[in-house]
């Protein structure tokens, strides 16, 4: 299996085609999420992801801009320097390389599972939030409004409050826009609903009279390296600068860990913690910003046929190859950008799984509903809030701190049995992934997993997410799943919660 891993294949070449049409317009509107100049987001798309290729673990991930990120590298830098300005760009460049190394220093501490301590709550509930607040800030691009504040809650407002400022062509524009993208997509995964919309924009923002803003020139030619860099400024980069390298290697990790386990491969999240950060230090050096893991960009990759790592070097590659001739974006109107970004992240928002905490646990709703007023209070300084929100989780949880879970398991005829012993929460979460992971590398035989939770402490409601989870994962690589012995304790949340 390592073997087919490392090896090279044209459908590696499809799959890093596949992205590159989507990356390319993505990276472009993520860059201004972060405050940043348009170029830099196809900087930030190229050199990492090569960079990242020869040490990935995954063979799908998919490094470079990603919204997230973009958010909470806007909200670090806005309270150091004003946006747009040289000074924001080159701490722009010294927080990727802050990212970068964390990431590496982590990653060669085996410490992947960092992640793990990471409170469900307060991802939903900042992811939420976010979400919120990236939409937000396209809303000026989607309804043609120009001369905005740059902080998002007063564009935001400034939009709304001033219909007579509409431009219907942008408008018309981003409903076009909105149908291709999300509607193609219901049709099939694979639908190059981005690439057409691009195409279309770039059509009507040179032969027609549109008169909304475009992206405006974009220089051609390779990104430059330099170490010319702002070091006085580096200890007011350290705390946000761990605050993005772990927040965001989230959803590299969630990538990674399902992906392989529906492979029933073995997955390493501290080798991908140095594959991510050997990203960032790229990024950093060649006029880029903080990237990361992209969900969507890898689940593309995989649907068209990916099989290895190199798949994320051929993106990396062909952004790069069109860097030279990425004047040919200027004609493109910042509806169709704004409209890509909204459609990649409106699934993001998800208020119903806040209100369903309320009807089941009301100290993980509570963190989730914390979590998410201060992330909209305090933008853009979203960072805060992700730290405030994991504060609240960790007083929530502190005295199971010190539980740990062990996995036992034995296989037998394929039916691989496992008996979690200890207690199971957000924190020891990891554990039992890992070891689902390794038995089924080890198995790949196994047609039947057991759960047996006779052993298992106290579960909470994380605890319940984490086997429902868990749950997904083993059916989603099409293996049948028992839990038997759910303790009594345990038996009116999964009632409450509808089961597994």
């Amino acid at each position: 299996m390592a073997d087919l891993r490392n090896t090279f294949s044209m459908r590696d070449i499809a799959g890093g085609l596949s992205v590159a049409v989507v990356v390319i317009p993505q990276s472009l509107a993520y860059a201004e999420i972060a405050g940043l100049p348009p170029a830099m987001g196809l900087a930030a798309a190229a050199i990492p992801a090569l960079a990242a290729a020869p040490f990935a673990s995954s063979r799908y991930l998919q490094t470079g801009p990603v919204a997230m990120t973009s958010l909470l590298t806007f909200g670090a830098l806005t309270a150091l320097a004003a946006p747009g300005t040289d000074e924001y760009i080159s701490l722009a460049l010294l927080l990727a390389l802050v990212v970068g190394v964390t990431r590496i220093g982590l990653g060669m501490l085996r410490a992947g599972a960092v992640t793990n301590y990471m409170s469900p709550p307060v991802i939903l509930g900042f992811t939420t939030s976010a979400a919120i607040l990236i939409g937000a800030s396209q809303i000026t691009s989607a309804m043609g409004v120009e001369n905005v504040p740059d902080d998002i809650r007063e564009r935001f407002l400034t939009v709304v409050a001033n219909p007579n400022e509409w431009n219907w062509q942008a408008m018309a524009l981003t409903m076009a826009v909105g149908i291709l993208v999300i509607g193609g997509r219901r049709v099939h995964a694979l639908f190059p609903g981005v690439l057409l919309a691009v195409l279309i924009g770039l059509w009507i923002g040179w032969r027609t009279g549109y008169s909304p803003a475009l992206v405006g020139p974009l220089p051609e030619g390779f990104p430059p390296f330099s170490l010319s860099l702002p070091w006085g400024r580096l200890p007011d980069l350290l705390l946000p600068g761990f605050v993005i390298a772990t927040i965001g290697f989230a959803e590299a990790t969630a990538i990674s860990r399902t992906f392989a386990i529906q492979d029933r491969e073995q997955w390493s999240a501290s080798r991908e913690l140095v594959s991510q950060g050997v990203a960032n230090v790229a990024a950093g050096l060649s006029g880029g910003f903080p990237v990361g893991g992209s969900f969507s960009r890898s689940s593309i990759s995989r649907l068209a046929g990916a099989r290895t790592r190199w798949s994320g070097a051929v993106t990396g590659a062909l952004v790069l190859a069109f860097l030279p001739f990425a004047g040919i974006m200027s004609n493109l109107p910042r509806a169709v950008l704004g409209t890509i970004v909204i459609s990649a992240i409106y699934h993001l928002i998800r208020v119903d799984e806040i209100l369903r905490l309320v009807r089941i646990s009301h100290g993980q709703a509570m963190i989730a509903t914390f979590t998410a007023i201060v992330t909209l209070v305090l933008a853009p300084r979203v960072d805060l809030a992700v730290l405030l929100g994991m504060a609240v989780a960790a007083g929530v949880h502190l005295h199971r701190e010190s539980s740990r879970l062990e996995v036992p398991a034995t296989h037998v005829d394929g039916r691989l049995t496992m008996r979690p012993r200890g207690v199971l929460y957000y924190g020891s979460a990891g554990v039992l992934y890992q070891a689902l992971d390794d038995e089924l590398a080890r198995h790949g035989g196994c047609s039947i997993v057991e759960l047996d939770l006779t052993e298992l402490g106290r579960i909470d409601h994380t605890g319940f997410q984490a086997l429902r989870a868990f749950s997904e994962i083993v059916r989603s690589a099409e293996i049948e799943l028992e839990i038997t012995h759910i303790p009594p304790h345990a038996q009116g949340l999964f009632e409450r919660a509808g089961g597994l």
